[in-house]
């Protein structure tokens, strides 16, 4: 019996599919006449690399087929040029390009998870993601497929110990509400699904992110309850003595809402009572080489002023 080629005449090869995408969308980025017939091709290609990934009519997808396509998009550069033009793309497109991501991410060969370690190869794939927070069109297809990375704890790991982790901080603060919320279910997935690993990264990175947390307005609450504390305070004034300079800074910032706050706790007055002189004398010197650093010299000022001013209260 004659074997069934894996494609017919009218379907094309996993190589075919991914060029005609990628000549596509290159033509959608300039953005001229052409683009109607243009979008139409990569809605076209979309949908026949869905059928591939996911199978058509309960058919399972052939392994090898779907191996073929993962290894052209993997060679091709296509899953990077597919986040980069996902808002020229139009709806159902953006659509078709998340599931297929997070179809080709989740894929394993025995143990390995072959899209994994190529995303761990070209991280630049999860800033794109993440930066996707400031662009509306995308911004909730790119938060699905950046929790999808989430899961994979190599992934995650890169995120937490980026430069770019910190854009959290501005993204759940947009003022578009579905976008912002989007953005702190995945700033939350990124800081509870690893425990080992959020572990690991809190503990080298706490002041820096509890000087975030707690200065940000929204956080009201959270900085009232830990400046009631007297053990955070003294944990302060410890850092306030570290070695790095950099802890030595971020401890100040979390330091000075201890004493302009204008509901001191009993506790927290004793304490800085008790090292009043010091207190003052270690601020008066503090970090003097920030000269050009006029905010911080007049809070600095501002807090010797305050402590000096400090009386006992009778209870």
């Amino acid at each position: 019996m004659k074997k069934m080629p894996l494609f017919s005449k009218s379907h094309k090869n996993p190589a075919e599919i991914v060029k005609a995408l990628k000549d596509n969308l290159a033509i959608l980025e300039k953005q001229d006449k052409k683009t109607d017939k243009a979008s139409e091709e990569v809605s076209k290609s979309l949908q026949a690399m869905k059928e591939i990934l996911c199978g058509t009519n309960d058919k399972e997808p052939p392994t090898e087929v779907v191996a073929q396509l993962a290894q052209e998009l993997y060679n091709s550069g296509l899953l990077v040029t597919l986040i980069a033009d996902l808002q020229l793309i139009d709806f159902e497109g953006k659509k078709d390009v998340t599931q297929i991501f997070n179809n080709i991410l989740r894929r394993q060969i025995g143990t390995r998870s072959p899209t994994v370690e190529y995303i761990s190869a070209h991280p630049h794939i999860l800033f794109m993601l993440l930066k996707g927070y400031e662009t509306p069109q995308i911004a909730l297809r790119c938060g699905i497929m950046l929790r999808e990375c989430i899961r994979y704890e190599p992934l995650a790991k890169i995120i937490l110990f980026s430069n770019q982790f910190r854009d959290f901080f501005k993204y759940v603060e947009l003022s578009t509400f579905d976008i912002a919320s989007d953005a702190f279910a995945t700033f939350k997935d990124l800081l509870t699904r690893h425990k080992v690993l959020v572990a690991d990264f809190l503990e080298q990175n706490y002041d820096t992110l509890l000087g975030e947390l707690i200065l940000d307005r929204h956080n009201f609450a959270i900085m009232t309850k830990y400046i009631s504390k007297a053990e955070n305070l003294k944990l302060m004034m410890n850092l306030l003595r570290d070695k790095s300079p950099n802890i030595q800074f971020e401890a100040f910032h979390v330091f000075k809402v201890f004493v302009a706050s204008p509901h001191k706790t009993q506790p927290i007055v004793e304490i800085l009572l008790k090292n009043q002189p010091k207190l003052i004398e270690f601020l008066s010197s503090f970090q003097k080489e920030r000269t050009d650093d006029e905010q911080f010299t007049d809070e600095k000022n501002y807090l010797i002023k305050q402590i000096r001013d400090l009386k006992k209260t009778t209870p």
